[in-house]
């Protein structure tokens, strides 16, 4: 096929929007940490993304697009690229331009899962971790959604990577913290976020990012796309002022939980972008933004220090968006219908899908995570903790 210029012109500009998203999760998380670890947050996410370049390049896409092997994982054809060129073939872009928006999501759902280990990772152990988890657990699942796995050949929707990318990494960073433990003083004394205007900036980066994450997951400059860019403005939207209003029900209307509600609301609508209505999405951001807070209280009355709410948000907000997905799609937007058009086996297969994702993604997580702790040790030493992680790991002071 020939090369459609504004498509391709579209999906560069995508790849750089989502790009932009990890340093924003390095700014949101940074910004809820105590001062002597921000660089440690921003750093990790800038750390996630160049050891994911390199690790996409030379086996991840492949093992997440590469042909079938049982429907769980793609095999090493384009190992070191080979094979992926720049001549668009069956599509109407070129294939390398697939390779790196792909490579972008990859990168993000790794800086999310920095959440379980914010404030006490050695650096060493999270690079190990980092190539391990993309691997084992980013790979496989990229494939079983996106890359003609077994949940693609049930039939399960997965627009823009709401189960690959954020259930995957909410349920990653639940396992992660259960294993390196919490921080020291959690649940004695406050550990305050130490600069909310920047989680603020970081929401904002985000938000804007978004909207290549599902916009260009149409991989095309259609209607599809557009589709996808209201509801997913919308949805976030919905997200916000819900998780707002849930908030200021209990005290003070948070900047923060509104923010935090908006990125519930993006979550949410990830897997459904380009299959559901502009109303739809309302009730899918606002279902997201309270089902998030409440999974956020959940997570502190059980003294749970999963520290950034990850699992609340992207775990829980992921898992109810695949559900939503299964039941507001509509034939009138991408001719798939859901459960309120009498589609019981769509939902049944955005169901098992997410659980399945849930499952192995916590799991897996949770076992790499134990053998880098036995091993290499996952944590820093008390001292370490105690004087912070921009001077013991980075040397530097923000």
């Amino acid at each position: 096929m020939a090369l459609d210029t504004g498509t391709t012109a579209w999906l560069l500009a995508a790849t750089a929007l989502v790009m932009l998203m990890t340093p924003g999760v390095g700014f949101f998380y940074g910004g809820l940490v105590r001062r002597k670890n921000f660089i440690s947050m921003v750093a990790l996410a800038f750390i996630a993304f160049a050891l994911v370049s390199i690790q996409w390049v030379l086996i991840g896409y492949s093992l997440a697009f590469g042909q079938d092997i049982g429907g769980f994982i793609g095999n090493l054809q384009y190992i070191g690229l080979q094979g992926v060129g720049m001549d668009p073939g069956e599509g109407t872009y070129p294939p390398l331009l697939f390779m790196a928006f792909q490579l972008v999501f990859a990168a993000i759902a790794m800086a999310i899962v920095t959440s379980g280990m914010a404030e006490r990772v050695r650096l060493s152990a999270f690079v190990v971790f980092t190539l391990l988890w993309t691997t084992l657990v980013y790979d496989p699942l990229a494939h079983w959604a996106l890359g003609g796995g077994w949940a693609m050949q049930l039939g399960g929707l997965d627009f823009a990577g709401g189960t690959v990318v954020h259930i995957s990494s909410g349920f990653a960073a639940l396992a992660v913290a259960l294993v390196i433990g919490k921080r020291t003083g959690f649940g004695e004394y406050s550990l305050e976020p130490h600069n909310i205007p920047m989680t603020l900036l970081g929401a904002a980066l985000l938000w804007f990012g978004w909207f290549g994450f599902n916009a260009g997951s149409a991989l095309a400059a259609n209607g599809i796309a557009a589709n996808a860019f209201v509801v997913t403005n919308t949805s976030a939207a919905a997200g916000a002022l819900a998780w707002l209003c849930a908030s200021w029900l209990s005290g003070k209307p948070s900047s923060l939980g509104m923010v935090t509600g908006a990125i519930a609301g993006l979550v949410a609508i990830t897997p459904a972008a380009g299959y559901v209505t502009p109303l739809a999405s309302i009730v899918i951001g606002a279902m997201a933004g309270y089902i998030c807070y409440r999974a956020m209280l959940f997570r502190i009355n059980r003294k749970l220090d999963e520290s950034l709410d990850a699992w609340a948000v992207h775990g829980v907000g992921g898992l109810w968006g695949a559900i939503a997905t299964g039941i507001f799609a509509i034939a009138a937007v991408s001719g798939y219908s859901g459960l309120i058009e009498g589609n019981v086996n769509q939902f049944l297969a955005n169901v098992a899908g997410a659980l399945a994702a849930l499952i192995y993604a916590f799991v897996v997580s949770y076992v790499l995570a134990l053998v880098v702790d036995r091993t290499i040790g996952l944590r820093v030493s008390e001292e370490e903790e105690y004087v912070g992680l921009d001077i013991s790991q980075h040397g530097e002071r923000a």
